[in-house]
């Protein structure tokens, strides 16, 4: 039994990050029942990692009958998650308002890119707007080249999809005191921002160039923290910042020239990393890789998607599944007592529609209506 099962989770459907949102708490042991509209993608296709766990129901929430079955699976559920922008779900009759007044105790999650409120809530915008006006966008890349673009990890998913989910967790804990639900804004803005706490605060005491890329510790400035291609053109990943780590990677490398002595003289950092990248060009990601391995120099190979869940380390932890065909993370964080799971992979579109619907108490006369009408489809 996962640490959230007995919950429930009304998912309406959408992208990015509130699905992975979801897969979470569906990892968790919650029952997520993911809406979809008539006529989507299947989620198979469109979802097929994140679906995993999640039932699929088919309505039209455009039609009565289609918003009262919502409305039902709402009053009994413990969260609903809104990927939609700020209003919409007012519109369609299925607002805050109207939910917490059926159901006082649901935690009604909203998630945005903006936020609810402010001059650009109704704006378009994708994960790259969101870290643009964060400073993250502008912190990665080489100097002198433009922003780099970090697939959509930060403003998505680590912005977004991860601050989702702490926020939900936070008020299904104050409800479970207080007996009372809440709307909870997460906004990849926000979160973005908040992913940036240490750059903004060294910024802020002189520590970091925030002009500049590729000019500070962390940003690929530095010989010992940064990328270096190989032998046979693949790469590897150094980050011995610390003393004693940086020595360790001087001693495997077989590095005893003295100018390497001086770490953290920035002025000569850019030698230092033509002659270190001198050094690693002599061998194979795989042979350092070797030589490294299990050592505190802090040292990787940097591995494609696909070399990934093959790595032994990985493999030794299960740090990916196979999920009925497809590779899968596996859920994270891991819990001694109640731990996550993947129970299945991504259900057909609308696979769930009847089963779910039984259970709010619906007539089989009021299903076959529903299906009847179009205002809910049972898929295969």
């Amino acid at each position: 039994m996962g640490a959230l099962s007995g919950y429930t989770v009304i998912e309406l459907a959408g992208i990015g990050p509130a699905p992975m949102g979801g897969m979470i708490l569906a990892d968790m042991g919650a029952e997520v029942i993911r809406i979809e509209r008539p006529g989507a993608a299947d989620p198979k296709v469109a979802e097929p990692v994140s679906g995993r766990n999640k039932k699929s129901v088919v309505l039209d929430l455009k039609q009565p009958p289609g918003h009262a079955a919502l409305m039902g699976l709402i009053e009994r559920a413990d969260v609903l998650i809104d990927p939609y922008r700020p209003g919409v779900c007012e519109k369609l009759g299925f607002g805050p308002e109207e939910c917490l007044r059926r159901n006082p105790k649901l935690v009604f999650a909203r998630m945005t890119g903006w936020g609810q409120t402010g001059p650009l809530a109704q704006a378009a915008g994708h994960d790259l707007n969101y870290i643009a006006i964060t400073g993250a966008l502008h912190a990665i890349g080489r100097r002198g080249e433009r922003p780099v673009v970090p697939l959509n990890l930060i403003g998505d998913f680590g912005g977004g999809g991860m601050l989702l989910v702490t926020g939900i967790l936070a008020a299904l804990l104050e409800a479970s005191k207080s007996g009372q639900g809440q709307v909870v804004d997460a906004a990849m803005v926000d979160g973005t921002a908040q992913l940036m706490w240490m750059m903004q605060g060294f910024q802020q005491i002189g520590a970091w160039n925030a002009d500049e890329r590729e000019a500070n510790l962390l940003d690929g400035a530095a010989h010992f923290y940064d990328t270096y291609e190989c032998a046979d053109g693949k790469y590897v990943a150094v980050g011995a910042i610390e003393p004693q780590f940086y020595a360790e990677l001087l001693r495997r490398a077989e590095i005893s020239d003295p100018q390497f002595q001086s770490q953290h003289d920035s002025a000569q950092w850019p030698e230092l990393k033509e002659r270190l990248a001198a050094v690693l060009k002599t061998k194979t990601r795989d042979e350092w890789d070797a030589i490294m391995a299990g050592s505190d120099a802090c040292f990787a190979p940097v591995l494609t998607m696909v070399e990934a869940p093959k790595y032994p380390a990985n493999v030794e932890r299960t740090v990916y599944a196979d999920i009925e065909g497809l590779v899968h993370p596996s859920p994270a964080p891991r819990f001694a007592r109640t731990p996550s799971e993947i129970r299945h992979g991504t259900r057909s579109l609308g696979a769930d529609t009847v089963s779910v619907l039984q259970r709010t108490g619906i007539s089989e006369s009021q299903i076959t209506e529903l299906l009847g009408s179009g205002a809910a489809v049972q898929g295969e």
